[in-house]
């Protein structure tokens, strides 16, 4: 496949990271001006043949960059680079982040520690009815609860939200899904996330600013040593096997 200034030129992708080096690589495309926003990009084929990649390789890739809003697919026409990705620079440094658990924790624990102090001022009425209505839910559920939890959080982010922010938060929560999705999860401790999330939302309808920075905080430290302390136990397990 070629463009107006000539054949379009990638690197084959060798390591272990494959996903991310395929992310890594198309995301090079915008960088380095072969492609822009809107263009088309070569096919599934044509960038597996370019990269020395397998399909299913390839196409998680390209769907992490879909989640992030960096791509777009069109049925029988192809997948495009968003008309506007030029202009959203956030949504391509998570793409690079990809798979990089401890980076998207810290990133959303930054965000959301400044988003939930702002809600505590903004938050409107039908914000905490629906904020409620999340952890009666969760209490309720029987099961899995992942998306109520991820409602939660999201109500609370747009809650706060502005103009600038909202191109920030969402792509962030929806990274943070996907790497997720990637990873085998601890058993949660539901009792523990409820409370938490009780005391969130106290916080807000006090209006409390100071007590919803503090306990948003050990609600995402708890979440980030239930997520990670696993992961590098098992990383160290295999390097001593090694």
């Amino acid at each position: 496949m070629s463009n107006d200034t000539g054949p379009i030129k990638m690197e084959s992708v060798k390591r272990r990271t494959l996903a991310s080096q395929v992310i890594e690589q198309i995301i090079g495309l915008l960088m380095n001006g072969q492609l822009k926003a809107g263009d088309k990009l070569p096919s599934e084929m044509e960038l597996m043949d370019m990269m020395y990649v397998s399909r299913p390789v390839l196409r998680e890739a390209l769907s992490s960059l879909e989640t992030l809003g960096v791509i777009h697919r069109k049925t029988k026409e192809g997948t495009f680079f968003s008309n506007k990705v030029g202009s959203e620079p956030y949504r391509i440094m998570l793409a690079l982040s990809v798979g990089d658990i401890d980076t998207i924790i810290e990133t959303r624990l930054s965000q959301e520690l400044g988003l939930v102090s702002l809600a505590a001022e903004k938050m409107s009425e039908l914000e905490l009815k629906r904020l409620e209505e999340t952890i009666e839910i969760m209490e309720a559920a029987d099961g899995d609860y992942s998306e109520t939890d991820r409602e939660f959080h999201r109500i609370i982010a747009h809650s706060a939200s502005n103009s600038i922010t909202e191109g920030i938060i969402d792509p962030l929560l929806n990274m943070y899904d996907k790497t997720l999705e990637n990873i085998a999860l601890v058993d949660r401790n539901k009792s523990k996330t409820l409370q938490q999330h009780k005391d969130i939302y106290q916080a807000l309808r006090n209006r409390d600013p100071i007590e919803a920075h503090a306990s948003m905080y050990r609600h995402l430290d708890h979440a980030r040593n239930r997520l990670i302390r696993p992961i590098t136990k098992k990383e160290n397990t295999e390097r001593e096997d090694e």
